[in-house]
This record gives C-alpha cells, structure tokens and sequence, in this order.
C-alpha cells in the first residue's frame, strides 16, 4: 500500500485566546485531489497555512513525505517541494509577468513549462502584473507555484472573486496539475465544485471535520447536501 504524500494529525491552530482549528486529522495519497470545503470561518485556510508553514500549530504533527514538517519554515518546504497558492493571489503589482515567475524559479525551464501551460502569461510576459484580469492573476500566482515543480501544491481559494467561466477555467488547470502527477490538497467555498474535482473530501464547520469520504459519496449524501453544500446555483 502507498504511504500518504501528506499526513496531518491531530492538528490544533490558535491565534490569541481563539482556536481556530481542533483536532484536524486528514491524509492525501500521492497523485490524488483532496479537498477541505466549508464556510468562511471553518478553518480552512489555517489548516492550509499551517501545512506550508506560514502559521505555527499550537500541537499536532504533520509529516510530508515521510519527514516531520511540523516545524520547517515555509521556504524550507518550498525547497522539499511543497508550494502554496495563498488566498488572493498575493503576487507582486509592480513588477512583470516574468519577474513574478523568477521570484519562483530556479532556472529558466520551470518558466518556460510555465508559458507552455498558459499562453496567455507568455504574451503578456513584459506587462506589469497588476494590469492583469484577475483570472490572469489567478493563473500567474498558480504558475508562480509550479516554476518550482512541486509535489504537492496547496490552493487556498483559487476561484475567489472570478466569473464563472473564468472558474471553469481554473478548475481545468487544477484537473490538468493533478493529471501531471503532482498531488493537490484544495481549499475551497465553492464546495460542489471542489468535490467534483476531488479524489476525496473533508467538509469542516467550526475548526473541525464533520464530514469526511470519497467525494463522490459525499456529494450523494442527502444530509451531507443539505447540511453543508446548500442550494445548487
């Protein structure tokens, strides 16, 4: 049987006197899409910062690949082969396309796969990246991640503040990254969509898995439907 590529346990986040996330355990497989789906406010983009190193846990362990990652600094991981695409894209305003993805990349070919990826970035290559649409963003802070050839990539909101088909589109390089071997835990509000692009789901309320299977099943869950995924729009 494969070893998860990641495996966090009982995870425990707090900032101050609030504690944000409780008791957190999931695992995802190598090659495969995990997703954690829930409101805002569920813990989810703690969980993520946690894994990449942004936000120190308050207890719990997680381990990558076979090592104890708990306490790696975040551009340690990067290093090992972990990347996070953070919520909001937080790429650089001021400078270009090009200077973005070099921030990234340690050599010119992770670039080069980059533009193959996206076209549209190898065309505006020279523009300032905060002329972008946000979808162009969105696919500049993705392919700002995979200059670095991860393993395992974290996306934290990916579809936030885009038009639909603008989604659409992410979500087919989410499925393309994903198809390339490299394996994708998924953060995400828009939990159907996330679902049918995952392997496996945990839905969180209130720092917490309530929810937890193939994502498949869970989207076939009545109760499951009807308690956490709301009204299909």
């Amino acid at each position: 049987m494969t070893e998860p590529i990641l495996m966090v346990d009982d995870l425990r986040v707090r900032y101050g006197r609030v504690e944000a996330v409780r008791g957190v355990t999931f695992e995802a497989a190598p090659g495969s899409l995990v997703t954690l789906v829930g409101a805002n406010g569920a813990g989810k983009s703690s969980i993520i910062n946690a894994v990449s190193g942004m936000v120190r846990p308050r207890g719990g362990r997680i381990t990558f690949e076979g090592r104890d990652i708990t306490r790696t600094p975040a551009h340690r991981l990067v290093a090992a082969g972990l990347v996070q695409v953070p919520e909001g894209r937080q790429i650089l305003g001021t400078l270009t396309v090009e200077e973005n993805l070099q921030l990234g990349s340690p050599g010119r070919g992770g670039i080069a796969e980059v533009y193959q990826r996206f076209p549209v970035l190898a065309e505006r290559r020279r523009l300032q990246a905060g002329s972008l649409s946000g979808g162009e963003q969105q696919m500049l802070a993705i392919g700002r991640a995979l200059v670095t050839r991860p393993r395992l990539i974290l996306l934290d909101e990916p579809s936030m503040g885009l038009a639909p088909l603008v989604v659409d589109e992410v979500f087919r390089v989410i499925g393309e990254i994903r198809a390339s071997g490299t394996t994708v835990v998924l953060v995400e509000q828009n939990a159907r969509r996330a679902l049918r692009a995952a392997d496996h789901g945990y839905i969180l309320a209130s720092g917490e898995i309530v929810h937890s299977g193939p994502a498949a099943e869970l989207l076939d869950d009545d109760r499951v439907v009807q308690a956490y995924l709301g009204v299909e729009t």
